[in-house]
């Protein structure tokens, strides 16, 4: 959305992530990233460590159940989004307002760790959403893909003018 404040924060979670249902059916995922930065103190030769940051985070629909199956407390991840300022009041009637990052974009860092990606079936929501048929976890394109290759990133073999499996 224009004149929103996106951001990347890398950083640990906290916790494992909170998977959450709203009343119509919407999958919420919420959870902590602590970012804390270092510096290197240049007459010590020392790394020293900086305030950390606790970003309350939230993803929602299909995102947040691939947050909750893939990472856990402790997982380093890159996460973008938009900062959203939400008030409240609490129990005692005090007024609270927060600061939280709406992820759109999720996923671990490889910078000290490995991963293994395995692509998810599309469920319709999201941009060009919907399914293209097939048996749904590769969205019906392994045909296209010369030998029929279950790999869904799989690209066909040079020297053909057909289009790519994408």
């Amino acid at each position: 959305m224009a004149g929103d404040t996106v951001i990347t924060v890398i950083g640990n979670l906290t916790s494992d992530p909170e998977l959450r249902w709203t009343p119509s059916g919407a999958a919420v995922a919420n959870f902590t990233i602590a970012s804390t930065p270092r510096t290197l103190d240049r007459q010590t030769q020392e790394w020293k460590d900086g305030e950390a940051l606790f970003l309350r985070c939230s993803v929602w629909r299909q995102a947040a159940e691939h947050v909750a199956e893939s990472l856990t407390r402790g997982s380093r991840v890159m996460a973008q989004g938009r900062l959203k300022q939400r008030s409240y009041e609490t129990k005692e009637g005090e007024n609270r307002t927060v600061i939280e990052l709406e992820v759109d974009e999720i996923g671990p860092s490889l910078r000290y760790a490995t991963a293994t990606v395995t692509r998810a079936s599309r469920s319709g929501d999201g941009p060009g959403g919907g399914s293209g048929g097939g048996d749904g976890a590769d969205g019906g394109r392994a045909g296209n893909v010369r030998g029929g290759s279950p790999d869904p990133w799989a690209v066909p073999v040079g020297g053909s003018d057909e289009e790519p499996p994408f």
